[in-house]
């Protein structure tokens, strides 16, 4: 069968955006960003997208489409004959054990979806209602297994069919649901404070975790490091810029997380809410300033309507990592892949749901299932691909044909000579300290 390509480039963006923006964006860089001190943090993750993330996504893109391969097809096809191809393999196996435990904290979403939609009590123990769901035996079973189901019918229909007609729809739709986020926050009185948190700069909060943690959170949310972007960028036709194309997408990826901001940093200071409440910031905190605002049923189901999709557009690029690998090496007809790979996964996910239940009792490093998962695949994984990535792309794939693919073959010159020292020795050295100092300060500090 001819290989499907994205039917505009429009298409690729949306998908490509919506492979990057997902909980990290909203859920995770609010946290971050009210733990970090807010705008010093924030004028630090802008420049690190932007000097390494912007050219490791680039890259990436352009390995998928001069091989028109999955990650580990296409490490065969630039170095065949050689072991590089098991970076392509690392990159199907943290799609593959990501997806297990984000399809769990989707699956929160979306039944705090359900929750918002029937309103919050101002009197509620928010922090009980959040332990009493997710330590249910099989409850948040039953929503992980919903939100995989629909990750693999979207994924089983084919890349512009599935993948391409659901991030035109749920990408314009997620940014309605931001908007009205963020004038909803800033209408509410007081909420200039949380603005002014965002946009103030107070270098004062800057230590070198604070730049540790920028670079942690750009190369989450950018989706580095998995195979996402070498598979999405395998269906990119010849006649698509590759450099514009990753500018888009880093643009809506950053735009979206800064919009969040403004709709949740607003909210949270009008209300006299800290900003720095931690991981619990989505599904502890902000419940109960749902249950005091005005029109907060609306705002509230809008909120976690709005997790839910980015979730959901950012799984399905996982999903596909692993369904590309098995179809291209292996021949498998898609719909097979999906429901064997799909379930497999699901699968997978179960001990970690149940790992707040009947499995508490487990305990690896101090660390329940799920954080051992999320361990593994974001503190060793992800950028261990990203990085061996970038050293492949300068010193084996070579500089010279790295940049050949990326610039406009009718002139336009994105990357010139500095790429090379950039993605050969720069990005690898900050992601490769970003790495150690994540192993040595979970079990030495």
């Amino acid at each position: 069968m001819a290989r499907e390509q994205w039917t505009s480039k429009l298409g690729f963006i949306l998908a490509a955006a919506g492979s990057a923006v997902g909980l990290g964006n909203i859920w995770r860089f609010s946290y971050v960003v009210g733990t970090e001190g807010g705008a010093a943090f924030i004028l630090i993750y802008l420049a690190i997208v932007f000097l390494i993330g912007y050219p490791l996504l680039t890259t990436e893109i352009a390995i998928g489409r001069v091989t028109q391969r999955n990650p580990v097809g296409a490490f065969k096809k630039l170095a065949e004959g050689t072991p590089w191809w098991l970076v392509g393999a690392l990159g199907v196996l943290t799609g593959f054990v990501i997806l297990s435990f984000y399809s769990v904290i989707a699956g929160w979403s979306v039944a705090y979806t359900v929750k918002a939609l029937q309103g919050f009590s101002a009197d509620a123990d928010f922090v009980g209602m959040f332990v009493g769901h997710i330590t249910h035996p099989t409850i948040p079973i039953y929503w992980h297994f919903g939100f995989m189901l629909v990750n693999i019918l979207i994924i089983g229909a084919g890349v512009v069919n599935g993948i391409q007609r659901v991030a035109k729809t749920m990408m314009p739709l997620l940014f309605i649901l931001l908007l009205g986020l963020v004038v909803r926050g800033l209408t509410l009185p007081g909420s200039g404070a949380g603005v002014a948190f965002m946009l103030t700069p107070d270098l004062s909060e800057v230590t070198g975790q604070t730049f540790l943690r920028a670079i942690g959170q750009a190369f989450f949310t950018l989706s580095l490091g998995m195979g996402a972007l070498i598979t999405y960028g395998s269906y990119l036709s010849r006649k698509d810029n590759v450099a514009d194309s990753a500018a888009w997408v880093v643009g809506l990826d950053t735009g979206i997380a800064l919009i969040a901001g403004l709709a949740i940093f607003p909210t949270l200071f009008a209300l006299n809410i800290p900003p720095d409440s931690g991981v619990g910031l989505a599904f502890m905190v902000l419940p109960s300033a749902f249950s005091v605002m005005p029109g907060g049923i609306v705002f509230g189901t809008m909120f976690f309507a709005l997790l839910s999709v980015a979730a959901l557009t950012s799984s399905i690029s996982l999903l596909e990592v692993v369904v590309a690998w098995i179809t291209d090496e292996k021949g498998w007809p898609r719909w097979k892949a999906s429901f064997i790979l799909g379930g497999l996964i699901f699968l997978l996910g179960v001990p970690a749901v149940m790992g707040y239940s009947t499995l508490s009792h487990i305990n690896i490093a101090g660390m329940d299932i799920l954080d051992t998962y999320d361990f593994l695949a974001s503190d060793i994984f992800l950028p261990l691909g990203g990085l061996l990535t970038a050293i492949f792309a300068a010193h084996v794939w070579k500089t010279k044909n790295a940049v050949s693919e990326i610039n406009d073959p009718k002139g336009k010159i994105v990357f010139g000579g500095w790429y090379g020292p950039l993605v050969g020795v720069v990005i690898p050295v900050a992601v490769g300290v970003v790495m150690i100092y994540g192993l040595y300060s979970k079990f030495f500090l």
